[in-house]
């Protein structure tokens, strides 16, 4: 199911958001899309000449798709609590392809255990042609008050 519910439920603002839609969430699975846009602030930066995603961007928006979006919908199902965060604490991923400006990714979450608050996933990125551009897992934790 496309829900924007879980889109405009992360904590994220409009300049650090990567995730379009999610098009399928429930207790065991999430995916969802999106496309890096070709004015993104950090293609200037990151090889000038011939720019492409950073790393460290591909795994953020692995983040908040497969592991953040993820844990909401678990602790919102167990809780019934719409005031936590999921914070992103650990991430082991693999790149296999470069994601050029302009380009659409699907990104796969699929649960490995949630207890005690925390949520471990295992995701995948995948291009528009159904290329693997990185997989690994990613880890987090539920925070109710981060300021406290």
């Amino acid at each position: 199911m496309k829900n924007k519910k879980w889109v405009d439920r992360l904590p994220y603002g409009p300049g650090f958001l990567f995730v379009d839609q999610i098009d399928e969430i429930n207790e065991e699975y999430v995916s969802g899309q999106y496309t890096f846009r070709e004015d993104a602030y950090f293609y200037p930066h990151h090889f000038p000449g011939n720019p492409v995603t950073p790393g460290v961007i591909l795994i953020e928006c692995m983040a908040q798709i497969g592991l953040v979006s993820l844990g909401l919908f678990l602790y919102e199902q167990k809780a019934n609590d719409k005031d936590a965060m999921i914070l992103f604490t650990d991430s082991d991923v693999n790149f296999r392809n470069i994601v050029p400006r302009g380009t659409s990714v699907i990104v796969e979450g699929k649960k490995v255990y949630y207890r005690m608050g925390k949520l471990k996933t295992e995701c995948t990125m995948w291009n528009a042609v159904g290329e693997r551009v990185a997989s690994g897992t990613l880890a987090g934790m539920v925070k109710r008050n981060i300021n406290g």
